[in-house]
């Protein structure tokens, strides 16, 4: 009897000792508009430098595992503008910028993504895969934009969704190509569902709400409600072009609007300002997230100070 316990007690910590040691944190960083056209797309060819908006923050991007963003501007040479003035076409070398940064994964399911129409998309989408930069919410067709990306970051696996309801619709339905994925709970919820199947964390990206406004609305409540209920551990909201409410909810988290992070509007003290969300995830769980203040140099570079981080948030 005493031999018997003594090799199950042998046997126990033998199995305690082949444990593989515990997993690293995943570090993930969120960041607002992206908007490589304009007043800043002038300032990039005049030095040519197309690093040029990121060199104040790139250092920080790169010391997370995974760095996600809202792409506000095509990049394309090509189509025609399809919106008002306010249309925005990024030239083709600006993306070395966000590869210079680190940035991983980008969404393109805004109200500028069709502002020179699907040529220009489709441009936009070859160039992002050529410089090895992930793309949500756009795709070459309706299938390919209601396919989520997948990272698989040390083990955790993280699945990225992107929609907006400001496009217009006739680049959302079945037959555009390239399409962008339409803000529809109805056709939001079953995509979580078959997220949930391949991946331990799901993030949803909307491009929402009302520009410039500092608080959330009641729809974006509903909606980031109902798809945290669904399954989704983080919603990531663009669009206000201002920092809005980071929530907590049932589990999981909502950051309503991220504001800018490269963009030509320091016109006020709302826009010139911006916040980096910092999420840990470990044992592929979200175990803090960090508000991050973001604030934006003369000549709209993003930058840092350590003093500015706002608040922070365990399960």
């Amino acid at each position: 009897m005493k031999f018997t316990s003594l090799l199950l007690a042998l046997a126990l910590l033998s199995m305690v000792y082949r444990l593989p040691p515990p997993a690293e944190p995943v570090t993930l960083l969120f960041v607002g508009d992206i908007m490589l056209s304009r007043r800043i797309g002038a300032i990039m060819a005049e030095k040519n430098d197309w690093t040029y908006p990121f060199l104040q923050i790139s250092d920080a991007l790169k010391r997370a595992d995974l760095v996600f963003a809202n792409l506000e501007s095509p990049i394309s040479s090509r189509g025609t503008r399809m919106g008002s003035i306010y249309s925005f076409r990024a030239d083709p070398r600006a993306v070395a910028g966000l590869s210079s940064a680190g940035i991983d994964v980008v969404s393109l399911a805004n109200n500028h993504v069709w502002d020179y129409g699907p040529e220009a998309l489709g441009e936009t989408l070859d160039t992002l895969r050529s410089a090895g930069i992930d793309y949500i919410g756009a795709g070459v067709n309706y299938a390919a934009a209601h396919e989520p990306v997948i990272k698989d970051v040390r083990g955790t696996k993280i699945a990225f969704w992107g929609y907006t309801n400001l496009v217009p619709v006739g680049a959302t339905v079945e037959k555009s190509a390239p399409a962008v994925a339409f803000l529809d709970l109805k056709q939001v919820i079953p995509d979580i569902a078959r997220a949930k199947e391949r991946a331990d964390i799901v993030i949803v990206s909307f491009h929402w709400g009302n520009e410039y406004e500092t608080k959330h609305n009641q729809k974006q409540a509903e909606i980031a409600y109902a798809v945290i209920d669904a399954g989704a551990d983080l919603v990531i909201g663009h669009h206000p072009h201002v920092r809005q409410e980071v929530e907590k909810y049932h589990g999981g988290y909502i950051a309503y609007s991220l504001g800018n992070f490269v963009f030509d509007q320091n016109f006020s003290a709302d826009t010139r300002t911006g916040l980096m969300l910092k999420v840990i995830l470990k044992n592929k769980k979200i175990d803090q997230v960090e508000e991050q203040k973001i604030k934006f140099t003369s000549t709209y570079q993003p930058y840092m100070l350590r003093a500015d981080l706002m608040g922070e948030y365990k399960l």
